[in-house]
Order: C-alpha cells, then structure tokens, then sequence
C-alpha cells in the first residue's frame, strides 16, 4: 500500500485498530458495522481489539436522477437525516426512493440478524464503523439513531474520510477517529486498491466468525 492507500477493507481495519488501540478489552464496549462495506473493516478492529461486535443497519437516500449522490440516509429505528440539497428534487420522486431504501433497510435487517435483537446499547461505549466517509450522511443517521438509546460514550471510526464529513461528525460523538483524510477526497473508493462491493454472503460469514469469538471468550 502507498502512504494514501489501502489495499482492501481488511487493511484498513487493521489499520484503523491501531488508531482505536486506546479501547483493547475497554469493558462493555461494542463494534457496531455499518453494512454492508463496514463489516470486513469493523471485523478486524473487533478482531484486533478483543471486542464484540455487531451490525447496525443504515441506507443512503441517493439522487432520484444521481444515486452516487447523498441526500440523505434511514437507519434503524426509524431514523432519517436529510441534508440541504433537496430544494429542486419533486417530492413524489423523493417518496419513491425513501420508500424503496426503506424496504431495502428492512430485507438486510432479516437477513443479517434474523431474529437476533440488537444487543443494548445504553450505558456502553459504541465504536460504529464504516468503510469511510464522503458525505456523512450514513453515518450522521447511525450517530443519530444510536446516540437515541443512551449509550455511554458513541465513538464513529472510519480508516479515511472527508475532512469536512469527519469534522461535522464530532458534534454529535463523543470522539471521531479519521487516521486518512486527504485533500482532495474525491470518492471513498479513490483510496483503496479493491474497492469491490461486499456481498451478503460475506457479511454474514464476518457475523458468524465475530460471534463464535466473542463465545469463544466468554466461557
């Protein structure tokens, strides 16, 4: 990897661990992945940190006409943060796509946790994590949603970032962890060598592998 680059998601956990090396073994302190380019980063900074680790399920609300686009984003919970851009997209147009992310949000939700309730959150420390930051917005609905059932301290940790989308963030964490934020950003995917999507099956496997450790642990 050059100075500026990883080579995959894996990497970047790792390297991301090394920034979050302050909450090795921190008591009741959980990794939650934004699904679904979070989890193989997030695997590794549980893996690295003898965390437990789980999922917490954000969409995007892309441009009815530019999907790469952001305006915004729905979480779990019932959470939707738009932001500012919306003042020329038609409100029927809009509808169709929160409506479509929605129904997205609720398929990976039954086939990522099933039946398996999302472990509480109040009084821990919450290290969300995600592949990076362009807007914000995934995670700003994340931060939003979790903040709401009272966690102790809430920690967002991607390895590389927006320096405008990470600094936005800090009001509304406890703590921002960002170890890459070049100028220009361009897209999350300019800072990876294999930026390729991550499926379904693979996050479930991660899910898998993630709590047999933290079993494993326990006893």
């Amino acid at each position: 990897m050059s100075a500026l680059t990883f080579a995959d998601r894996t990497e970047a956990g790792q390297a991301l661990a090394r920034a979050l090396e302050h909450y090795r073994h921190a008591p009741g302190a959980l990794v939650l992945a934004l699904p679904r380019g979070g989890v193989p980063v997030a695997y590794e900074v549980a893996r690295t940190l003898a965390l437990p680790m789980d999922l917490f399920v954000v969409r995007k609300i892309g441009h009815p006409q530019h999907p790469e686009y952001a305006l915004g984003a729905v979480a779990s919970g019932g959470v939707r943060t738009m932001n500012d851009s919306l003042q020329r997209v038609p409100a029927h147009e809009l509808d169709a796509v929160v409506e479509r992310e929605l129904q997205e949000l609720s398929r990976r939700e039954r086939r990522y946790r099933g039946e398996r309730p999302l472990p509480s959150l109040a009084g821990r420390t919450v290290i969300v994590v995600d592949d990076g930051l362009a807007t914000g917005a995934s995670m700003r609905a994340a931060a939003q949603a979790i903040r709401a059932q009272g966690p102790a301290r809430l920690v967002l940790a991607v390895p590389v970032g927006a320096p405008d989308a990470c600094e936005a963030l800090r009001a509304l964490a406890d703590e921002v962890v960002c170890p890459l934020q070049p100028e220009p950003f361009e897209a999350v995917g300019r800072w990876y060598l294999d930026f390729e999507q991550v499926e379904d099956e693979q996050v479930q496997a991660l899910m898998e592998r993630a709590l047999q450790q933290t079993e494993g642990a326990q006893t």
